[in-house]
């Protein structure tokens, strides 16, 4: 518990302060009066006040806010500095400059990982690389770097092998001999079923071979992965659009509990799961609703082709919507998570 709690708070609290990061230059940089820059939600823990601007850690780490002076143009006390009053083009420039951030921290993490860790290549042979704990394999007293001689009586000589062997036993006791420093060890796991990919697992992850990499290469594969990652999702996106499901949604507690697994893993592992869900919360942010970035992205083109804002109504109306959009979208989410939950999928 207290390790997903802590990976849960360094995920969200490392996604939040780059986003808000991104706004808070932009504005500061085109001339706005920023009146506090916050990480997380409810009262104070820590605040200073530097120059004009209030920096605060709040309670609840699941979000942030800049206070930039001027977005409601009816209570605008900043005069010229108002975020109302700079041109569309510098305030288009401070909206989507949050969920820019967050396309750029995946290629920071991706470029440490592989620059400080070199590049791992799974190791096609039977030798387990990490057992999660509190799964089968760790269950039944396996540990990382054990090798795999057989399943029920079966000879395994590739990782392959041993997945082949496992993944059509869900609840089925199966009989290990596995070989630890020289030294034989027999016990038997049960598979469970991973309701996702509906087969059985235990838990394990193969071991790998790494190679170092150069300050360029590493460059080179970090922007690389980052756009096969986009790809990737902008696809899972439209199957979820065009099948009308939100039944891979997942909220805070699901993302938590994730993090928390992840973070049995290791560091880097985490690091990895940070940086993907970062490229989620930019891709999922610039969505044209009007409570997000991508929403007011949009009502600041309909301005620039109008020449002049929407009407305060039209805007409060969209807004109305938007938020209404996001709270269905939350109480599907936080659906899907409670029944993870209690059903361990």
């Amino acid at each position: 518990m207290v390790l997903t709690i802590a990976a849960a708070v360094f995920v969200f609290g490392l996604l939040v302060l780059v986003h808000e990061l991104g706004h808070f230059i932009t504005a500061k940089m085109t001339g706005m009066r920023v009146d506090e820059f916050a990480i997380g939600f409810g009262p104070k823990i820590f605040s200073f006040t530097r120059g004009e601007t209030v920096y605060s850690l709040r309670a609840i780490p699941l979000g942030g806010f800049n206070d930039i002076a001027g977005m409601d143009p009816a209570n605008n006390e900043a005069g010229a500095r108002g975020y109302c009053e700079k041109p569309v083009l510098s305030r288009m420039i401070v909206i989507l400059a949050g969920s820019a951030m967050n396309f750029v921290l995946p290629v920071v993490l991706f470029f440490g990982i592989f620059f400080f860790s070199g590049v791992s290549t799974p190791n096609p042979e039977p030798v387990l690389g990490t057992v999660i704990a509190g799964k089968a394999a760790d269950l039944a007293g396996l540990k990382d770097g054990d090798r795999i001689i057989s399943l029920d009586g079966k000879e395994i000589s590739s990782w392959t092998e041993f997945v082949d062997n496992v993944k059509d036993n869900p609840g089925k006791p199966i009989a290990v001999v596995a070989n630890r420093g020289g030294e034989t060890i027999e016990t038997t796991m049960i598979p469970a079923l991973d309701e996702k990919s509906q087969r059985a697992m235990v838990g394990v992850m193969s071991s790998v071979d790494t190679r170092e990499t150069g300050l360029f290469e590493s460059m080179g594969l970090a922007l690389q992965k980052t756009g096969l990652i986009i790809v990737m999702m902008l696809d899972a996106l439209m199957q979820i659009i065009l099948k009308l499901s939100g039944s891979e949604l997942a909220g805070p507690i699901g993302v938590a509990q994730m993090a928390g697994e992840v973070a049995q893993m290791g560091f880097v592992p985490l690091l990895n799961f940070a940086a993907f869900l970062s490229l989620n919360l930019g891709i999922v942010n610039l969505f044209p609703i009007p409570a997000l970035d991508g929403g007011h992205f949009v009502t600041l083109c309909v301005e620039a082709v109008r020449g002049k804002p929407m009407s305060p109504k039209a805007l409060e109306y969209t807004q109305k919507v938007g938020i209404v959009l996001l709270l269905l979208l939350m109480v599907l989410a936080t659906k899907n998570d409670i029944v993870r939950v209690f059903t361990g999928g």
